[in-house]
C-alpha cells in the first residue's frame, strides 16, 4: 500500500502569533474519501468558512482515532522567528511534524526505512521542502489546490492555529486577535498604535512600524 504525506503551513506573514506546520498522513486509496470529506472539490484552506474548515477537522479526528489517518501539528513561536528568521522556522516546523506524525502513526514501525521507501510518498505545498531523508518527496506549487493530501495538511494547519489564537486572544484581550488572527488588518494596526507590541508580536515583522514595544 503506498502512503501519502501532505504538508503546507499557516501563519506565515503575521505580525503576531506563531507560525504553524501540518504533516497529514493517508494512504493514497483513501483519496476520494477525504476528497468528499471536504466538500467535493480540492481548495485552499483559507476558501473555506471556519465553521466549514472546523467541520472537516472534526471528521480527520474521527479518522485519526480509528488509525486511518495521522496528522501532527508544530507551532513556532514568534521569538524563535524574530531569533532565526522565518525561513529557517518554516524548516523546523516541516520537520518536527514529519518525525512526529511517523512515530505516531500504528501502522509504521521501522521509520528510517519508511523515509527511504518507495510506498511514501511527501508532497509540500509551495516552495515548502522536506530533510533530504524523506527521498520520494514533491514540491507543488499551489499544492493545497491541487492535492488533497496537501489540501487536509492546509485545513488542520489552519484551525490549529486559529484556535490557538482564539486562546491568545484571551490572554490579550486589546487586540481582537480573535478576529484578526494576528495578521496585519486595519484593526490590527488600530490596536498596535494604541497598545504597541505585545509578547506574542513578532518584532521582526514589525520594526518598520512607529509604535512601542511592551
Amino acid at each position: 500500500m503506498k502512503y501519502v504525506i501532505g504538508v503546507d503551513e499557516a501563519g506565515r506573514g503575521p505580525l503576531a502569533g506563531p507560525l504553524t506546520l501540518a504533516a497529514f498522513l493517508a494512504p493514497e486509496n483513501l483519496r476520494n474519501k477525504l476528497i468528499k470529506i471536504i466538500g467535493g472539490k480540492i481548495k485552499d484552506s483559507k476558501q473555506f468558512s471556519p465553521n466549514k474548515r472546523y467541520t472537516i477537522y472534526r471528521e480527520f479526528l474521527v479518522l485519526k482515532k480509528s488509525g486511518k489517518i495521522s496528522f501532527f501539528v508544530s507551532h513556532i513561536s514568534n521569538k524563535i522567528i524574530d531569533k532565526i528568521g522565518i525561513s529557517k522556522s518554516t524548516q523546523i516546523g516541516i520537520n518536527k511534524s514529519l518525525k512526529k506524525n511517523l512515530t505516531d502513526y500504528p501502522d509504521f514501525h521501522d521509520r528510517v526505512f519508511l523515509v527511504n521507501c518507495k510506498y511514501l510518498e511527501t508532497r509540500l505545498d509551495g516552495l515548502l521542502k522536506a530533510p533530504e531523508e524523506y527521498k520520494n518527496q514533491k514540491t507543488i506549487i499551489k499544492g493545497d489546490e491541487k492535492d488533497v493530501f496537501i489540501a487536509c495538511a492546509s485545513i488542520v494547519a489552519k484551525v490549529r492555529r486559529d484556535r490557538l489564537m482564539c486562546r491568545l486572544a484571551k490572554k490579550y484581550p486589546q487586540y481582537d486577535l480573535e478576529i484578526h488572527k494576528g495578521y496585519g488588518t486595519a484593526l490590527h494596526y488600530k490596536f498596535l498604535k494604541k497598545f504597541g507590541l505585545s509578547k506574542i508580536h513578532r518584532k521582526s515583522f514589525c520594526k518598520n512600524l512607529t509604535i512601542s514595544i511592551k
